[in-house]
């Protein structure tokens, strides 16, 4: 159970690092560039997510030994694609549908996402076997 917490603790902070790349690069593109606020968004998430990669298998998941490094990363970015998928359809819903202010909603769909990320890379990027 100590280390299930101490991994939560890791990924929050990989998390953080990962959401103020992606929130950061969202703004200035979308307040600084004029792009459209889901463009500037699913561009910010995908860099995010070469971050939290590099971060979440060097500081927070324990790897497969013997696993193929370019198979986990396609894993890594179709299960991000899901999550880009989940994040964007939250982003809409709430900024068009609700009108929400955009910066608000990206603060729920990343919480929201956050979630769905820990379970999905623990479950197909960690090491579960008995050593």
């Amino acid at each position: 159970m100590k280390n299930l917490f101490i991994q939560l603790i890791r990924f929050g902070i990989v998390g953080a690092i990962a959401f103020l790349i992606d929130y950061a690069i969202m703004i200035a593109l979308t307040e600084l560039a004029g792009i459209n606020y889901l463009i500037s968004s699913g561009i910010s998430f995908t860099i995010s997510v070469i971050v939290n990669y590099i971060l979440s298998v060097t500081l927070v998941f324990k790897r497969k030994k013997d696993a193929n490094k370019s198979k986990e990363f396609i894993i890594f970015v179709c299960l991000s694609v899901v999550g880009l998928g989940l994040n964007q359809l939250l982003m809409y819903i709430q900024v068009d549908l609700l009108s929400i202010y955009y910066m608000i909603a990206k603060i729920v769909a990343t919480a929201v996402v956050m979630v769905y990320n820990f379970i999905t890379r623990k479950l197909f990027i960690e090491d579960h076997s008995k050593t």
